[in-house]
């Protein structure tokens, strides 16, 4: 009886531990775009600048993006907070270059043309808040975004959120 009990015991700790998930390292998506502001706080009259980044993880080119922006339903909830997108800046080895497209839909094209394996392209948006603007509210934004590679594969992603934008009074 004693014989078969640790038996038991030995066979059961065998299969907890061989059947234990081995550890590894999560896959990067194909594409990543993430989101940054030069600033969390800002006041009636003043801007934002709102960078996007598109990162390639893949091993070949991205052809084509198709991205959108849209106000998060919190800041759907204050129409008092006034603002729009008004300069667009796709940054390059030679410095930033002007673009197209600052939303709500198709800011793929901003990125450039081919977006190479392990590069990224950073797209700036400059958001302007009206000098008529409501104060003590934020204002974010999320993105989906949708990317073809030269492999004839493609990827979408998102929600991605930016970071919010507190409008305080001046």
């Amino acid at each position: 009886m004693r014989r078969l009990g640790l038996t038991t015991v030995l066979a059961l700790l065998l299969a907890v531990f061989g059947l234990a998930p081995s550890a590894s390292a999560a896959e990067p998506a194909p594409a990543a775009l993430t989101f940054a502001t030069d600033a969390a706080t800002t006041t009636p009259g003043g801007t934002v600048q709102l960078s996007m980044t598109l990162t390639n993880n893949k091993t070949y080119d991205v052809l084509f993006v198709y991205q959108t922006i849209e106000p998060t339903w919190l800041t759907t909830q204050r129409p008092d907070l006034k603002y729009s997108f008004t300069g667009c800046t796709l940054a390059t080895a030679a410095g930033s270059t002007p673009c197209a497209g600052t939303g709500p839909a198709n800011l793929g094209t901003n990125y450039g043309a081919t977006v190479p394996p392990g590069q990224s392209r950073t797209v700036t948006l400059t958001l302007q808040i009206a000098a008529d603007s409501g104060c003590n509210g934020n204002i974010g934004f999320y993105s989906y975004y949708y990317a073809e590679f030269s492999d004839a594969t493609s990827t979408s992603g998102g929600p991605v959120f930016t970071p919010e934008t507190r409008v305080l009074c001046a």
